[in-house]
């Protein structure tokens, strides 16, 4: 039976350790923090249960599909939403997306006057971009040949220019919509992998597929039990956990992993697998080794601000999923490419009381309000969050028609530097590097160390990028490359 050392408990990590324990190796977890999840925890504060990362969840499968593995999984409840996610503009209109999708581009045409049938386009061509090149880009190591010569890469490369790779993604939108409300509700999911959507790659207009085609769930009892459950799950199946427990960095001998050292002491193992940010894991644990600099230097993605608020009032034309936009995005992504974030950000509300009525005391709400945010470049934070705290009470009280400050009544605030600090991702950037070129995915780290064998990585900071259903994919190809030898 192989030994594997995981180092993180992150989702990630979280998803290899039970893929690997399953495929027979004894796997062994070292985690610094005193529980699992990284960026995907939670806390409470004042009778208000927050989640702290992650709070949108699609492509259940990936999860479904690990608790699998185990006879007697621990499972955890969820739901599809009826409504993914209400919109917001400042001149007063809203959309509501419906997860029947009939129902959405019926909505649209009503709430912004575009054609009927637009969203029904929109989608069949996320659709096709996800068919034609997703099991290609997300399941595979794109660092393998042998990932290459297969028949799911003959047909992408025979329709290569619907998959718009050398086209930004706004400028790929234009060509089947010119609602500018619309090409800003489309724009939006280049920040689900901390990029720009005058910058980046038009072939991750795939992204809306899964949110729209595929359907948007919710945990019952808050995103933080899908890490809750692959935990309890990993250990049924015998894989050990140690807490509060720093690798001190990766034994590396004749250009091979042998092992970590933890606390000073060495152990061995047959495997190593790592869930640190990349960007983190070289200087700390390989700071011998060769480093990828090219890669390391890379763009880093956004990150965020976020104000966990209790709020002591209930606002019935807020949902789970909200987005309030901004009047101007190109000035508010060429702001986050200087450092900086503009007077009049997109934000997004999460609120689990919405659905799970305990994470609230009775007639208030948990407020996850999140700002994309630069990563972390020695900016003045504190007055960053000052003003941005200004801003963004502003433009909720304009929006809902309220003076949301009289109803805050408990806070937490959470900054680039935070970030990095209580999840060890380099300058707090959620995603890694960003995707804000055609040849980005190929850019990213991959799942395998090329200069040291028996060395593997996983997560968001690695290849295929970050977010729930990709840091679980990273996992997956993990398992295939150590399977196939």
């Amino acid at each position: 039976m192989p030994n594997t050392t995981v180092v993180g408990a992150g989702l990630g990590g979280l998803a290899t350790a039970i893929r690997l324990q399953n495929r027979g190796h004894q796997v062994t977890v070292f985690e610094q923090a005193d529980g699992v999840g990284g960026k995907m925890g939670q806390f409470e504060q004042n009778g208000f249960r927050f989640d702290t990362g992650p709070s949108l969840f699609t492509m259940p499968q990936y999860v479904d599909e690990l608790l699998a593995f185990a006879e007697d999984p621990v499972l955890f409840d969820k739901i599809k939403l009826d409504t993914v996610c209400h919109y917001f503009w400042n001149d007063g209109t809203t959309l509501s997306a419906s997860s029947n999708t009939d129902k959405f581009d019926e909505n649209a045409h009503l709430a912004l006057g575009i054609p009927r049938g637009t969203i029904l386009k929109v989608l069949k061509d996320c659709k096709i971009k996800y068919d034609l090149s997703g099991s290609i880009f997300l399941e595979n190591s794109l660092h393998k040949w042998k990932t290459w010569f297969n028949v799911d890469v003959l047909k992408a490369l025979m329709q290569l220019p619907r998959l718009d790779i050398f086209s930004t993604m706004n400028s790929a939108n234009q060509q089947l919509c010119s609602n500018p409300k619309l090409l800003q509700f489309l724009g939006r999911f280049a920040t689900y992998n901390g990029s720009d959507p005058y910058q980046a790659p038009g072939i991750l207009n795939m992204i809306p597929h899964f949110e729209h085609n595929v359907g948007t769930f919710y945990p019952t009892k808050g995103i933080f039990s899908i890490a809750e459950s692959l935990y309890l799950t990993a250990k049924k199946l015998g894989v050990q956990f140690n807490f509060q427990h720093s690798v001190d960095s990766i034994l590396v001998e004749g250009k091979e992993a042998k092992g970590v050292v933890v606390s000073g002491k060495k152990i061995a193992s047959d495997y190593v697998v790592c869930n640190m940010d990349v960007n983190l894991a070289y200087p700390r644990l390989l700071k011998n080794q060769k480093q990828p600099k090219r890669i390391l230097n890379q763009e880093k993605s956004t990150s965020a601000i976020i104000f966990y608020w209790g709020i002591a009032k209930s606002f019935d034309e807020l949902d789970l999923h909200n987005i309030l936009f901004s009047n101007n995005y190109p000035l508010e992504f060429k702001c986050l490419s200087l450092g900086k974030i503009t007077d009049d950000p997109t934000l997004y509300i999460n609120i689990t009381s919405k659905i799970t009525k305990t994470d609230a005391p009775q007639g208030m709400e948990n407020w996850f309000v999140m700002i994309n945010a630069p990563a972390d470049n020695n900016q003045n934070w504190d007055e960053i969050v000052t003003k941005l705290r200004k801003n963004v009470i502003n433009k909720i009280n304009k929006n809902l028609n309220t003076k949301i400050e009289e109803n805050i009544v408990c806070e937490r605030i959470l900054t680039p530097p935070d970030i990095e600090k209580t999840t060890f991702s380099h300058k707090g950037a959620l995603y890694g590097t960003s995707s804000n070129s055609p040849l980005s995915a190929f850019m990213r780290h991959p799942n395998f160390s090329q200069n040291i064998k028996k060395l593997f990585f996983c997560g968001g900071s690695v290849h295929p990028g970050g977010g729930i259903p990709l840091a679980l994919l990273s996992a997956k190809i993990v398992d295939k490359i150590i399977s196939d030898g």
